[in-house]
């Protein structure tokens, strides 16, 4: 088993306590509800939970199933543990850890009927996302175990990749190969899949970005799209690839060709204090210039994490600035009906130079 620098959770509670203590957020507590926040702020993986984050303490309520789990995931980090059965009982722990000051609460990651329940019983504030914004930049930690993902599905895609193109006696289908993508990530270490493995293949499933995958047989022609990724102690790791059936034709070498024109753009644009609309428009402007812009069905990218999609998002829409530290996707792609897709992506973190990619298996589209 893969051994990781530990994350320095006691750091963390100690930069947001001081926030609060230096009154940087104008209230008098901190309440979290998100439970990815939670779990980057303490440690703590349970499906229950929230933090309270005051001057002089760090509470983290939860429920009696995790009270011991709790302890042991935070121990160090000077948080207090309140683990109560009763969610009554747990709901009047949190408001006298809250207190009677003004009590910040970011609006985004909680739903109206949480707000107008915590409401009801605190004078609530609606504050940035603190967590939120720290946790797009990645320290060495995070990153170790990101690599260490990436480094699971690059191996597993090695192993598996044979399977498209006829080395087997049996006809084999998306479902196959997405099963044998998922037994061999964890048998490199992986914990689980990142997300649902995308194996879409043919001309109407690999046409869609997001397909979920069928049972349909690969076969002779066909364009396939692979969108694979890992996960270790919480951290994903995400990659595509893509290739072509049998003898490509002149068509599918175009298409593939113009978006590994368009990813080396993206990435040749990746550095600090570059806006993420930038890295987006570098890559969108291949595809325009060729004809192909309506072909282009999503943004360029995203931050990842402890969530597989964070921010910084690289699309039109955005207005983020991209900071050394992030980790992201480039992953430009081109999909119509009738013909299938292509798409390229890469995980990488942004460095003060520029970039370094996490993904590393070789982009080998045609078996010709």
């Amino acid at each position: 088993m893969q051994s990781f620098t530990p994350i320095d959770n006691a750091a963390r509670v100690s930069a947001i306590r001081s926030l609060v203590a230096g009154g940087e957020l104008g209230v008098d507590a901190l309440l979290l509800t998100d439970l990815i926040d939670v779990r980057w702020l303490t440690g703590f993986t349970g499906s229950n939970g929230w933090v309270v984050v005051r001057s002089d303490e760090v509470l983290l309520g939860t429920d009696t199933r995790y009270g011991e789990r709790a302890a042991a995931e935070t121990g160090g980090s000077g948080v207090e543990i309140v683990a109560i059965q009763d969610r009554g009982e747990l709901h009047e722990a949190l408001v006298e850890a809250a207190g009677t000051g003004t009590v910040g609460l970011d609006a985004r990651s909680t739903t109206h009927a949480q707000w107008k329940q915590l409401a009801a019983d605190l004078s609530l504030a609606s504050v940035d996302s603190i967590v939120g914004t720290a946790r797009e930049v990645k320290d060495a930690a995070e990153i170790e175990r990101i690599e260490a993902a990436s480094a699971a599905a690059d191996a597993a895609l090695g192993e598996v990749e044979s399977m498209l193109f006829g080395t087997l006696d049996t006809p084999v289908t998306e479902a196959d190969i997405r099963d044998e993508l998922e037994y061999r990530m964890r048998r490199h270490g992986a914990d689980d899949r990142s997300y649902n493995t995308i194996v879409a293949s043919g001309p109407d499933h690999a046409a869609r970005p997001h397909h979920e995958v069928g049972r349909r047989t690969v076969g002779d022609g066909d364009t396939v799209v692979i969108d694979v990724g890992a996960l270790i102690e919480g951290y994903h790791s995400d990659m595509t690839r893509s290739y072509v059936i049998g003898e490509p034709s002149a068509r599918q070498r175009e298409i593939y060709e113009l978006v590994q024109v368009s990813q080396t753009a993206g990435l040749d644009a990746l550095h600090p204090g570059v806006t993420a609309t930038a890295v987006d428009t570098a890559c969108r402007e291949v595809f325009v210039a060729a004809g192909y812009g309506d072909w282009y069905l999503h943004g360029t990218g995203h931050g990842v994490g402890l969530q597989i999609h964070e921010s910084p998002f690289h699309s039109q829409a955005s207005n983020e600035v991209i900071r050394t530290g992030n980790v992201v996707t480039v992953e430009p792609g081109l999909y119509r009906g009738g013909f299938g897709g292509i798409r390229i992506e890469d995980l990488v973190v942004v460095t003060p130079e520029g970039h370094r990619v996490l993904t590393h298996h070789p982009k080998r589209p045609f078996n010709t």
